[in-house]
């Protein structure tokens, strides 16, 4: 498999707090990858130098051989690295179609050119927005006001925003975090169906070590900024410092909150 993210040498300071130290990682491309660690540890703020939001105060960032360290996320966004949040960042007083429709929007005004040329299809947003409202079952929201929706199908919806422009990685802040423990599985379920359709390369950020274990093909530890095991799900969980620090800590709750 070739690389698709590679991240080298990333450092990120806030005064005297140390939120990154030394962050090598290479992704390979339609590879599953599990982020774990407590809050704080480092994990959000890795998704945030991938997506632009946030500047490493060293290292490099490059996306299929191109160096987008200092791209801004719109930038990021349009070459194909898309992203959902903890807390599903959505047009609350449109419809869910409507959400959707606006993502698609997005993309037809960048002339299709989005995400290394994926942009086959665009000349019928409805059959884009038709579907995404399939594949993630919201076909009976369509017409529902995005802030009206049960907090598993906002998540989805977000989820599904990212999907419509066809990304070719997408990151995801606790996609199960307020999700109840019924719906979870059914969740990661249509989520997983959806990025191996598409053939999406997936970084996750997941306290719930269920859904880590059972999603993913590699999972990364952080702890207090730093990568403490990197490797196969089973080999990691059963880490003696990924035990001490993450799976004996808050991390092992299920579906645990708060920015990492």
């Amino acid at each position: 498999m070739s690389v698709i993210l590679d991240a080298k040498g990333l450092n990120k300071s806030f005064g005297a707090v140390t939120a990154a130290a030394d962050i090598n990682v290479a992704i390979t491309q339609d590879s599953i990858v599990g982020l774990i660690g407590s809050n704080g540890a480092g994990k959000t703020t890795f998704i945030n130098m991938v997506t632009g939001y946030l500047k490493p105060t060293s290292g490099t960032i490059s996306f299929d051989g191109r160096d987008i360290t200092r791209l801004n996320p719109r930038q990021i966004t349009r070459l194909g690295i898309c992203r959902s949040f903890q807390i599903p960042q959505l047009f609350n007083t449109l419809s869910v179609s409507e959400n959707l429709r606006i993502g698609v929007g997005i993309v037809v005004q960048a002339g299709g050119r989005w995400g290394g040329g994926k942009g086959q299809g665009y000349d019928d947003p409805g059959r884009a927005v038709d579907a995404m409202l399939d594949q993630f079952h919201l076909g009976p929201y369509r017409n529902r006001a995005a802030g009206l929706l049960p907090e598993g199908t906002r998540k989805l919806l977000d989820i599904a925003m990212a999907m419509v422009v066809r990304p070719r990685i997408l990151l995801l802040d606790e996609p199960t975090s307020g999700v109840s423990a019924d719906e979870k599985f059914s969740l990661m379920d249509m989520v997983m169906a959806a990025v191996q359709e598409h053939k999406v390369t997936v970084l996750f950020v997941e306290h719930d070590m269920d859904v880590v274990s059972r999603y993913t093909d590699r999972v990364l530890a952080f702890y207090e900024g730093r990568i403490i095991a990197d490797g196969e799900p089973a080999l990691v969980l059963d880490d003696v410092e990924v035990r001490k620090f993450v799976i004996g800590g808050h991390a092992a709750a299920a579906g645990g909150g708060g920015h990492a």
